[in-house]
C-alpha cells in the first residue's frame, strides 16, 4: 500500500483498513471542514470489470439504504489511474471487532449494540437489500449526541438485492457468522440470513467467542455462567440452522434484545393463593399466578379477562397473553363472542408452524360439536399421529397430535366436554410445542371454566 496524499479534493490523513477489494482512508474535506472515510479500489483489481462493478454497486446500495443506521455515501469519483473511489461518513469509534479486543462486553451493552446493528440490518431489508456478511468488523461505532455509542452497518461488498437473492450462485459470508444457506452455492436466501449473522455477533459480544458451525453452537450460558435464560433463548433462536425457526426478521430480534437490555418485565402485584401460592403478575389486566409448590416456580396459572377460563401452563410459556376471548365461527362453529385466551413465549408467530413457539389456546364453545371439529382439523405440513380419547380431571377429551411440523415442532388439538354429557360448556384447546409434545394430560386436565 503506497503513500497517498490526496484523493480527489480530499486530503488523506491515514489508512483505516484494508479489505479484499480496496483500502479505506481517513481523509479531510477541507471545503466542509469535516473528516470523511474514502474507499478506493485496490490496484490489483482495477483491470477486473466485474470487481469494479461490484465496488461501485456497494456505493449505490449504501446510498439506496438512506438510513442513519447505515454508513452514508456523500460522493463518488475516479483517480487519475482510473480506479474508482467513494466517500463516506467517518465513524469515530472504530468497529465492534476492535471493541472485542478487550474481551466480552457487559451483557446489557452487548445486547444494546447488537440491537442497534439489527435495526441497521432492518433498514437495509426495508430498502430491499440483504447484507450477507454482517460481522463485528463490518459494524462501525460512532459517538452519538449524548456521547453514547451508535452502530453503523458498513461494507456492502457482498450485499444483494433481495429480489435477486433467490438466484444466488456464489457462497458468501465469514466463518462463524455465516448461516448454512450461505455456505453452499446456489442456495436462495432472504433477510433471515442476516438474522443468523446478527445472532452470531450478539453471541460473540456476550461470550467473547465466535460461535461454532451451524447446529453445533455451544450454549452461551456455558461460556458465560449466570447468563439470563432469556438472553440465551434469544441468541440461540437467531442461530437456528433452520431459518424458519429463527426470528422472523431483524426488527423482531432487535425488539427482544432491547427488552432484555432494559430489564423490562410485566408489572407485578401480589396476592395469596393458599399453600401453593407464590406471586401474581398483572399483564393486560389479567392475573398470572406462579405456583411454586415449595420450590422455584414451574407452573403459571393463566386466566382470561372475564376470570371464567383458567389453565396451568409451564412458566416459560408466559411471555405474552391475549385474553379478550374469541369467535368460534372462525373454525366453522356457530359464531359468537366467547371467553378464551392464548398464552405463548412468541405470540407474534403463533400461527406460523415453522416458528419456534411454545404456548396454549383455550376457548369456550357455545353451540356446535367441538369433538367433530377436532376430528376433521388438518395440518397438511405436519405428520398426523392420530387421535385418542382421554378421561381427564373434569373432562372427557378427544386429543389429536401432529408432529414433524416445518420447524420441527408439534401441535395438539383437543375437544374437552364435561363428563355429564350435557355439552356445556365445551372447550377447544390448541397446544404448540417447539419440539415433541409433552405433559399434555396435565395441561389439559388443568383447564377450568366457571359459570
Amino acid at each position: 500500500m503506497h503513500s497517498v496524499e490526496r484523493i480527489g479534493r480530499y486530503r488523506v490523513e491515514r489508512p483505516l483498513g484494508t479489505g479484499a477489494f480496496g483500502t479505506v482512508w481517513l481523509a479531510h474535506d477541507d471545503a466542509l471542514q469535516a473528516p470523511v472515510a474514502v474507499k478506493v479500489l485496490a490496484d490489483n483489481w482495477s483491470h477486473r470489470l466485474d470487481v469494479r462493478e461490484r465496488f461501485l454497486s456497494e456505493a449505490r446500495l449504501l446510498r439506496r439504504a438512506g438510513s442513519r443506521r447505515v454508513v452514508q455515501v456523500h460522493d463518488i469519483g475516479e483517480l487519475p489511474d482510473g480506479r474508482p473511489y467513494f466517500v463516506m461518513e467517518y465513524a469515530d469509534g472504530g468497529t465492534l471487532a476492535e471493541l472485542l479486543d478487550d474481551g466480552p462486553l457487559p451483557v446489557r451493552e452487548a445486547l444494546r449494540l447488537t440491537a442497534l446493528a439489527a435495526r441497521g440490518a432492518a433498514a437495509l431489508h426495508e430498502a430491499g437489500i440483504v447484507h450477507r456478511d454482517i460481522k463485528p468488523s463490518n459494524l462501525l461505532l460512532r459517538t452519538g449526541p449524548d456521547a453514547g455509542r451508535e452502530v453503523l452497518v458498513a461494507d456492502l461488498g457482498l450485499a444483494k438485492i433481495l429480489a435477486e437473492a433467490s438466484g444466488l450462485t456464489l457462497a458468501a459470508g465469514s466463518a462463524g457468522y455465516r448461516p448454512p444457506e450461505q455456505a453452499e452455492p446456489g442456495a436462495g436466501i432472504d433477510e433471515r440470513a442476516d438474522v443468523y449473522s446478527l445472532g452470531a455477533v450478539g453471541y460473540h459480544l456476550v461470550t467473547g467467542t465466535v460461535p461454532g458451525p451451524p447446529g453445533k453452537v455451544v450454549r452461551p450460558d456455558r461460556l458465560r455462567p449466570g447468563l439470563d435464560p432469556g438472553v440465551r433463548r434469544a441468541l440461540m433462536r437467531a442461530l437456528r440452522p433452520e431459518r424458519g425457526r429463527r426470528w422472523p426478521d431483524a426488527r423482531a430480534f432487535a425488539q427482544e434484545l432491547e427488552r432484555l437490555a432494559s430489564g423490562t418485565r410485566p408489572r407485578r402485584r401480589y396476592r395469596w393463593l393458599g399453600a401453593a401460592a407464590a406471586v401474581a403478575v398483572a399483564a393486560a389486566g389479567v392475573a398470572f399466578a406462579l405456583l411454586d409448590h415449595g420450590s422455584a416456580p414451574t407452573v403459571l396459572r393463566v386466566e382470561d379477562r372475564t376470570g371464567r377460563v383458567t389453565a396451568d401452563v409451564p412458566v416459560e410459556w408466559g411471555g405474552r397473553l391475549r385474553d379478550s376471548g374469541w369467535d368460534p365461527g372462525s373454525l366453522g362453529l356457530p359464531s359468537g363472542h366467547r371467553p378464551g385466551f392464548v398464552v405463548a413465549d412468541d405470540l407474534a408467530n403463533w400461527q406460523d408452524l415453522g416458528a419456534d413457539v411454545n404456548g396454549m389456546f383455550v376457548g369456550v364453545v357455545g353451540d356446535g360439536d367441538v369433538t367433530a371439529l377436532v376430528n376433521v382439523l388438518v395440518h397438511p405440513r405436519c405428520h398426523d399421529d392420530g387421535a385418542r380419547d382421554h378421561t381427564l380431571a373434569g373432562w372427557h377429551g378427544r386429543v389429536r397430535t401432529w408432529t414433524g411440523c416445518p420447524g420441527g415442532g408439534s401441535v395438539v388439538e383437543a375437544a374437552l366436554t364435561p363428563p355429564d354429557g350435557n355439552g356445556h360448556p365445551q372447550v377447544y384447546v390448541q397446544i404448540r410445542r417447539a419440539g415433541a409434545p409433552s405433559d399434555v394430560r396435565r395441561i389439559l386436565g388443568s383447564v377450568r371454566v366457571d359459570g
